[in-house]
């Protein structure tokens, strides 16, 4: 059983939820006896309130486990050793009370076979109404464990969705960035050209001016002597 409360281990709410869970630990346990030494309907009737005690249980559990994460880290040790032995406790009555629903005799007294008497289409109905009662749970479950499939599918395509959007901006981040570099070097060709085609004329306009340069002293000199 879960320890004693502890009210310097957390908050007032959680021994608050704590308090109201040992009250429906006791009223369970309580009807868990009951369960096992009645039949017929009256068994039905303390199986019924067993499983809406169970229930309470059930979201206790769930609000301690909301309140706890609101507990400082300093004290939340304490707490979740707790809490684990109370999730310990409440599975421990689950199981007890699944096997005492699945004792079919007791459930419907001395009239319960695996195999009814021919004629007895009274327990015949009863056995039909289990049977098709266990399917509809089989079923249920089938379909609960799909329903989850689907969710965690959905929500891994919803993933998938945003990673694929994140990566189809980077890469039109990265097409802008190439489009943006490609006029540069387009702008680089085209300066890089026209110093080519300066540097040229220079070159022309340079060796002009020797040849001319060139000439000139030739004609200087000619016409020194002669």
């Amino acid at each position: 059983m879960a320890n004693l409360i502890d009210t310097d281990g957390g908050s007032e709410l959680f021994s608050g939820y704590e308090a109201e869970l040992k009250l429906v630990q006791a009223d369970l346990n309580q009807k868990l006896d009951q369960i096992a030494e009645a039949t017929g309907e009256e068994r039905k009737s303390a199986i019924r309130q067993a499983e809406r005690a169970l229930d309470e249980a059930t979201e206790l559990l769930d609000q301690m486990r909301i309140e706890k994460e609101n507990i400082p880290s300093a004290a939340r040790s304490k707490v979740n050793t707790r809490f684990r032995n109370f999730v310990t406790d409440i599975d421990e009555v689950k199981r007890t009370l699944k096997t005492l629903s699945d004792d079919r005799r007791a459930l419907f007294g001395d009239r319960y076979t695996d195999e009814p008497a021919p004629g007895d289409q009274h327990l015949e109905q009863r056995q039909q109404l289990l049977s098709g009662t266990e399917r509809l749970e089989r079923s249920s479950a089938r379909l609960r464990d799909s329903q989850r499939v689907a969710e965690e599918t959905e929500n891994i395509g919803r993933n998938t969705l945003a990673d694929l959007y994140l990566q189809r901006q980077t890469i039109e981040h990265t097409r802008a960035g190439l489009l943006e570099s490609e006029g540069y070097v387009d702008r680089s060709v085209k300066t890089l050209r026209g110093m080519a085609r300066r540097m040229a004329t220079n070159r022309v306009i340079t060796i002009a001016i020797i040849t001319v340069l060139v000439l000139l002293i030739f004609a200087v000199i000619y016409s020194k002597f002669s």
